[in-house]
């Protein structure tokens, strides 16, 4: 049977685990016995794209979820593939088929409201001061915990309004922050050069006692500043989450978000577009709750 010859392939060529290639034999077996229902033999070179979508829709009828549908479609796919491969047949009936989108879990976020009234507070004390400063850059740019904790002094403009983030694979971007939290980088700055007189250079913008604090006390921090805040985690991904879907929410472009973010997750059916500094200011300043504050506060 055609069905056991490839397994057998795909257990000795392909070096499939068991669990791999029991998986398979279940899904090819299931869908060829859906076709032979009347008892008449499995043809392989008989079956249609048509047969492919209405075994997919039988399935989708007895509630099976898209990542099982798309596994069994994908085992199908496989095993025509290796068929074509080894000149038992010349065409693919799964290959035009399209997989089931697999459902996406929703980023946890903190609400807006939540958010404001935690930066409303006046931070009282050095730790309570670098905490504030913490929260307000996630939750204003929406950077990663790996872009925050490598910023320098240098890195940042407060005359022109401008931040240079290293991102992943070292690409660059600059982001445009609000005056509000111009100050408040500035306050810190301050603060923190008077308590750490010895820290090198150039200064990292989120100094401790030994230079750079870690990647757990930002955490920690995060963590403990958002402890009265009710959402599922308090972590420093949840901010940059929280950024994205205020700026959204607002009706910023989604393509000056994807920039700000420095990645393509928010428009994956969007071309990529550079956007100039002005471009991303006056999206920002639009958009953000945080950049209108200081304008309404005037």
């Amino acid at each position: 049977m055609e069905i056991d010859d490839f397994l057998s392939w795909l257990e000795v060529e392909r070096r499939g685990s068991a669990h791999t290639v029991e998986a398979y034999g279940r899904d090819l077996r299931q869908f060829s016995d859906w076709l032979c229902a009347d008892g008449s033999p499995f043809d392989a070179g008989s079956v249609t794209v048509s047969d492919v979508r209405a075994w997919m829709g039988a399935l989708a009828s007895e509630g099976l979820k898209a990542v099982t549908l798309r596994r069994k479609v994908q085992s199908v796919r496989a095993f025509y593939n290796w068929a074509m491969k080894t000149g038992r047949l010349e065409r693919n009936p799964a290959a035009d088929v399209t997989l089931p989108k697999k459902r996406r879990k929703l980023p946890e976020i903190i609400r807006e409201k939540d958010m404001e009234e935690v930066l409303d507070a006046e931070p009282s004390g050095f730790r309570a001061q670098r905490a504030h400063l913490v929260l307000s850059m996630l939750y204003s740019l929406g950077l990663r915990q790996a872009e925050l904790l490598g910023l320098d002094d240098d890195d940042i403009d407060l005359r022109a309004g401008e931040l240079k983030v290293t991102g992943k694979r070292a690409k660059q971007r600059v982001l445009p922050v609000p005056p509000q939290l111009c100050d408040e980088i500035a306050r810190w700055q301050e603060a923190r050069d008077a308590r750490f007189p010895d820290s090198p250079r150039p200064h990292p913008l989120l100094a401790g006692p030994h230079g750079r604090i870690s990647k757990q006390a930002l955490y920690e921090t995060v963590r403990h500043a958002l402890a009265g805040v009710p959402t599922g985690r308090r972590s420093p991904h949840t901010l940059r989450h929280t950024f994205a879907t205020a700026m959204v929410g607002h009706g910023a472009d989604l393509d000056a978000v994807r920039e700000m973010l420095g990645h393509a997750s928010l428009a994956t059916t969007q071309i990529y577009t550079h956007l100039s500094i002005s471009e991303l200011m006056a999206g920002y300043s639009h958009a953000h709750p945080r950049a209108a504050k200081k304008k309404n506060e005037d």
